[in-house]
């Protein structure tokens, strides 16, 4: 039997997940794990709290408690946030685990004694002030690449990784004195001898997304250079040798095995071999973040023990919020436990796929996640399902009624309900989730149409034949939808499958051992109910979200920004570089336009960029007619904060001079202006 090996990124202990983390990483994860178990892969997915490293360690001092306080209160928050969310992980450990421990020395004994580990006398930063040596987060100040404030070994502005003594105005983290330079023994890993190795593998992974590879690829370019492997502090894993006291192992050279460790605790537990589903298949899914760690650090690693490679890397883009960046520090930031306070998890699943392409950054608008779920989930999805069963109790107690010769609407009804299936495998396999998504809500407006084309609430009275056929076919459809969407939606999937009076899993909360194998397998997806089986009464299942309930969200998050400075009132009306640098132009082409009632200024127009269809609104009424905008190439700002207009929602701006004359390019759709 087919076996395959999930990774989730490890989150870092010192806070709970917020809805970056579940877009970028774990529903991606749990939809592709989730799709595997119904076709009979044996499955296993695992996740560990990531509790070493400098940044819990620096807090634990501030807080004067221990790590693993901190730790302790993390693990169990993040762990209930995502099984909130129905994550399906089969294990969630932590990197303090006895087993960790255990795993993490081996591995680093194999690379040494294979002569991948050397000593090496480095300068770093020492803190006279504190007697102790300060390790990358220990450290803060200006970095040598942008001058942004950075901490550590990477500036988070820029990217750049850094060595901590490459700072300008370097300052200790714990009393503020400034560190002088000193010569320390550290151990480091021989990364540049698997230069060819790496590109090899980078540049001949057809699995690997191409996100994924093009940063590898540049990475690899620009030449490897040796990676240290240690840290001078007491707060992790000890490296095993005499002569290495005082000396612990670098995050990054122990928080991957965590993977490994994770599932050997579990395997441990069930009798089975892990190593067994590491050899077969392995995925790990990752924040973008950390697609460098990923595809250089860890396959080396891997490589310098002759174990298998991963077959792909899945690097998910960042998530903003409300057009800016998000803050934990400023309270910028939506965490899992508030959204879920308010909402159900299938609608923050179904917006985080559907808003954009795993491999592309997006945005989290309130605005635009009322529309998203009242507009599609529940006006396309969730009118067809209800109003399919309704009308089967209605006019056929409740039974699928016997079908008659079709005609031309409804083979094509049924071509469509047969082929989605594998289109949606086909997206769900090569990690196009969106795609997957996609497929099937396109099949649910088109469903629609169809039934209001048969109206069968007519048709019934006029052609019973063509009433039976509609209420047939779009059963059949609601049942391929139970089995396709489980991936997705599967809170959903279990409401429509009691109607159709089938076992309902119970999805909620990590995978229990003894329910590994599901109760519906993909391939059901493409077998047709007969005809008099027999459904339940129609229940609703999505309600729409009032205005008053974003308004009230919209309040409690904005409320963070009043904490901030005011900006002077003198000051320059000149931009920087970086803040030119965060506008998103892109190539878009006018598709429909039309004028707003009751406005002589504005036009609402659809503007396709290539990924989305946009809805603009434009101040351009008085200088343009709607038609002779329709496929002008224009550029847009698409990373602008949705606004209402009028009482329109707009999602962009198009760009035009004083006097409204349209600013046009020759340029492709979608392509990103720099």
């Amino acid at each position: 039997m087919e076996k395959l090996f999930i990774s989730c990124a490890l989150p870092y202990a010192n806070g709970p997940c917020h809805l970056g983390h579940l877009r970028s990483t774990y529903i991606p994860a749990d939809i592709y794990a989730r799709y595997n178990r119904m076709n009979n892969v044996d499955t296993v997915m695992v996740c560990a709290t990531d509790e070493h490293g400098t940044p819990i360690a620096v807090r634990a001092e501030q807080e004067n408690k221990s790590p693993k306080d901190i730790t302790d209160v993390y693990h169990e928050l993040i762990g209930n946030d995502l099984k909130s969310c129905n994550i399906s992980l089969d294990s969630f450990r932590r990197t303090t685990d006895k087993k960790h421990y255990e795993f993490a020395q081996e591995f680093f004994l194999e690379l040494y004694n294979k002569g991948y580990i050397y000593k090496k006398d480095i300068e770093q930063l020492y803190c006279e002030e504190c007697q102790r040596s300060l390790p990358d987060r220990y450290v803060e100040g200006l970095c040598p690449y942008c001058e942004s404030e950075a901490r550590g070994d990477q500036c988070e502005v820029c990217g750049h990784h850094l060595n901590p003594i490459e700072l300008k105005e370097p300052q200790c983290l714990i009393c503020n004195g400034t560190p002088v330079v000193q010569e320390s023994q550290q151990y480091y890993f021989k990364l540049h001898e698997f230069q060819d190795q790496l590109g090899d593998w980078i540049n001949n992974n057809e699995h690997l997304p191409k996100n994924v590879k093009n940063f590898a690829k540049e990475w690899v370019n620009e030449g490897l250079e040796d990676w240290v492997m240690s840290r001078d502090m007491k707060w992790g894993v000890p490296i095993p040798l005499e002569d290495a006291e005082g000396k612990v192992l670098y995050v990054w050279g122990e928080a991957f095995i965590g993977y490994q460790s994770s599932a050997a605790t579990w395997a441990e537990e069930h009798g089975l071999d892990w190593k067994q589903y590491w050899d077969d298949k392995t995925v790990h899914f990752i924040g973008k973040d950390i697609i460098y760690h990923h595809t250089i650090f860890w396959p080396s690693m891997l490589m310098g023990r002759e174990w298998n490679l991963p077959y792909s890397v899945v690097g998910g883009g960042y998530l903003s919020l409300e057009g800016r960046k998000m803050s934990t520090s400023k309270g910028w930031v939506i965490w899992v436990k508030d959204f879920l306070d308010k909402f159900d998890s299938d609608l923050l699943r179904y917006y985080m796929v559907i808003n954009a392409p795993l491999d592309k950054d997006t945005d989290f608008s309130w605005d635009d996640f009322q529309r998203r779920i009242n507009n599609e989930l529940t006006d396309i999805l969730g009118n067809f399902v209800h109003r399919t069963f309704t009308f089967t109790h209605k006019f056929f107690d409740g039974k699928i009624p016997e079908k008659g010769q079709f005609d031309d609407m409804d083979m094509e009804f049924l071509k469509i309900i047969e082929e989605l299936p594998d289109k949606v495998a086909n997206d769900i396999d090569t990690f196009k989730f969106r795609d997957g998504l996609q497929e099937i809500m396109t099949t649910c407006k088109y469903a629609n149409k169809y039934f209001n084309d048969k109206k069968p609430w007519k048709a019934v009275k006029e052609d019973i034949n063509s009433a039976k056929n509609c209420l047939y076919l779009s059963n059949q459809l609601v049942h391929t939808l139970a089995i396709v969407l489980n991936p997705y939606l599967p809170e959903a999937t279990q409401k429509i499958r009691d109607i159709l009076n089938m076992p309902v899993e119970d999805v909620e909360g990590f995978m229990k051992f003894e329910n590994r194998s599901p109760l519906v397998e993909w391939n059901e997806s493409k077998k047709l109910l007969d005809e008099g089986y027999e459904i339940k009464k129609a229940k609703p299942l999505f309600k729409k979200i009032e205005d008053k309930t974003i308004q009230e969200q919209k309040d409690k998050l904005y409320a963070t920004l009043k904490d901030e400075e005011e900006e002077d009132d003198n000051m320059s009306d000149k931009i920087s570089i970086d803040e030119f640098a965060k506008v998103d132009l892109m190539v878009g082409q006018i598709k429909e336009a039309e004028k707003i009632e009751g406005s002589k200024k504005l036009l609402k127009v659809q503007v396709d960029l290539g990924e989305e269809i946009r809805q603009v609104v434009a101040g351009l009424a008085e200088r343009y007619e709607p038609e002779e905008l329709v496929d002008r190439k224009v550029i847009v700002v698409a990373n602008l904060q949705p606004a209402k207009l009028f009482g329109v929602e707009s999602n962009g701006m198009l760009l035009a001079t004083d006097s409204m004359e349209l600013l046009t390019t020759e340029g492709n759709v979608g392509e990103h202006i720099r």
